[in-house]
């Protein structure tokens, strides 16, 4: 796939893995679109980009078509969208206060998996319409789990589910979207250092880190945009989910 002039869409861009990958994918010589909800912070991110920011609740129909409009009014058709949006709220199945509310985990559910699918399905309907490239490939997507979806930790039933269904879902949409040449791959990160966990204390940041196998640290948004990279590359990485966690294999808590 080619990077130079081709119009790109981020989720979750204004901060954190997003923003790697943002990075990476100008960097590359694409124009990037942010979708974010973080007005401020995204603006100023996709100015220094040369991109767009637009601001886009990924769980809603009518907001990310909203911005689909707008970022094709202003880059053209989607060549490649990254999905990273997404929130971590914890809570347990059964707590010292009952049975989990259901509406927490419907919300954890409707912004990382409906979300993921909601960016995905409008994606592919604009990469459809791009001009192949030799390969015949017209675009590609790739979405955001994490190791969660594998070893999913006490707390984490609604988080784990929701990562879960997007690594479900890679493998099908790629079958699916194959005849149309677009490619989907999901990455499955470790801990890496975010905003949540930037905001920790130090102590609490070295205990995480000793949990990895090697490299014994955090990973770097950067290192998530290298992967963003080298999956819109490579044009035989497809339907793949890929840990990017430094060997790391949960404990329950």
């Amino acid at each position: 796939m080619e990077f130079k002039n081709v119009a790109a869409i981020v989720t979750g861009g204004a901060s954190g893995l997003g923003e790697g990958a943002a990075r990476a994918l100008a960097a590359a010589g694409c124009k990037v679109a942010i979708f974010d909800l973080q007005k401020e912070r995204g603006e100023a991110v996709a100015k220094e980009l040369g991109g767009i920011f637009v601001e886009c609740d990924v769980s809603s129909a009518a907001s990310a078509e909203a911005a689909f409009t707008k970022a094709n009014e202003a880059h053209g058709f989607c060549g490649v969208a990254v999905n990273c949006a997404g929130v971590a709220t914890a809570g347990k199945i059964l707590g010292r206060e009952g049975a989990l509310p259901l509406e927490n985990f419907s919300k954890v559910v409707q912004v990382n998996l409906i979300g993921t699918f909601n960016i995905l399905r409008l994606a592919a309907a604009e990469m459809a319409q791009r001009e192949p490239n030799a390969d015949g490939e017209r675009g590609v997507i790739i979405n955001t789990a994490s190791i969660a979806a594998y070893e999913g930790q006490v707390g984490q039933a609604a988080y784990s589910a929701s990562k879960g269904g997007v690594v479900a879902l890679t493998l099908q949409a790629a079958r699916e979207l194959a005849r149309e040449g677009i490619r989907v791959n999901t990455i499955a990160p470790g801990l890496f250092m975010t905003p949540m966990i930037a905001g920790m204390p130090q102590e609490v940041q070295d205990s995480l880190a000793a949990t990895l196998l090697f490299p014994k640290r955090l990973g770097k948004p950067e290192e998530f945009g290298m992967m963003v990279d080298q999956m819109v590359r490579n044009p035989v990485l497809n339907g793949e989910v890929i840990r990017l966690d430094s060997a790391l294999r949960m404990a329950p808590r």
